[in-house]
């Protein structure tokens, strides 16, 4: 839901350093994977009972996520660069309720598990509508210039990372958060299915 606005303010910024990294001869499949081992790091630190300590890696993860797309638009685009992207941010996205729940199992695990199943459906409705979007030749930059279409929805990107950090700053309140997070969700997931529904049409 924020995300359009989101990109107006980080995209200039983001494509100057990307033209920078990019004359520096790093690729965007570098900048994604430093940015998925930056997010791997910080689920690592939540893990063993560090969250707000895990917001610095967390963020600056974040940060190279757009940057990757950036030193693409400045060198390169491919096919296969917007695969790692995705999957690399899937992988992230799991990574930190996993690891919320490994720092309290009791407490978190139901939560946690509701949220993970609900990121699970959100992203295969999010990847089946980009999937059709390519067969039916449709196309957005509503978030970017992205390798996918980036159907939008109640939660996007950054509502994600906002979530992510209040859980880190209120580690406490993370399975109370994680029920709300989880059902927004699951209404986005449902609501996309619906726009399949009136858009993609035999």
């Amino acid at each position: 839901m924020l995300d359009s606005y989101a990109r107006r303010l980080i995209d200039p910024p983001m494509n100057a350093a990307g033209r920078l990294i990019a004359a520096r001869g790093y690729s965007a499949d570098h900048v994604t994977l430093v940015g998925l081992g930056l997010g791997l790091f910080s689920a690592a630190l939540i893990a063993v009972g560090l969250p707000v300590l895990a917001l610095i890696p967390l963020l600056a993860g974040r940060i190279a996520d757009g940057l990757d797309g950036a030193v693409a638009r400045a060198s390169r685009k491919t096919d296969f660069g917007g695969y790692l992207d995705i999957t690399a941010d899937f992988l992230f996205y799991g990574a930190i309720p996993l690891a919320f729940v490994l720092l309290d199992p009791t407490t978190n695990g139901p939560a946690g598990a509701f949220l993970l199943v609900s990121f699970y459906f959100n992203g295969a409705s999010f990847l089946g509508f980009a999937i059709l979007a390519e067969k039916y030749g449709k196309s957005t930059t509503a978030q970017g210039q992205k390798s996918l279409y980036y159907s939008n929805g109640i939660l996007e990107g950054t509502e994600t990372i906002v979530f992510f950090v209040l859980i880190c700053l209120f580690s406490q309140q993370f399975a109370l958060m994680a029920w709300i997070f989880g059902a927004l969700c699951f209404a986005t997931a449902t609501l996309r299915i619906y726009a399949a529904s009136q858009t993609f049409t035999d």
